[in-house]
């Protein structure tokens, strides 16, 4: 049997939420957070348009789901997101208590695996998920904005 929302189905709504962070000429990486298979939080880059290193997709979609929840911890949550998690984003994913993660591509140089960041030890992780579609997105911005300048 086909279940209609496995983790493929939530990728591409990451996956848009990336593609609206590259219509706005932010670094495209998208994020959403589901519980029940329910989406209770959409995000996506915002560091350009808020002037905020912070305002990663990841920070953004935590922040939404704690408001949907009425509290700081996502257990029974799942994340999706584009982009492997950097330092900072693990750190706040960590604190969350997120149940489980799922990203798309790896990020071999800023990612949270290579920076030795560590994950609460009862968050899941599950990488490499429509991995093609969310690294040529990223290809793509950077290739345009070497062009650019």
């Amino acid at each position: 049997m086909i279940e209609p929302f496995d983790d493929a189905y939530f990728m591409k709504k990451a996956i848009q939420e990336a593609e609206k962070a590259y219509d706005s000429g932010e670094i495209p990486v998208g994020a959403i957070v589901v519980v029940d298979n329910k989406i209770i939080a959409r995000a996506h880059n915002l560091t350009e348009t808020l002037h905020d290193v912070t305002a990663h997709a990841e920070m953004q979609a935590i922040t939404a789901a704690a408001n949907y929840l009425g509290g700081k911890y996502l257990s029974g949550c799942t994340m999706y997101i584009t982009l492997e998690p950097c330092q900072m984003c693990a750190g706040a994913l960590y604190w969350s208590q997120i149940s489980k993660i799922v990203y798309g591509a790896t990020d071999q140089h800023r990612g949270y695996t290579v920076m030795g960041a560590k994950l609460h030890p009862k968050t899941e992780v599950v990488s490499g998920v429509m991995e093609q579609e969310s690294a040529s997105l990223l290809k793509r911005f950077f290739i345009e904005k070497r062009n650019l300048n």
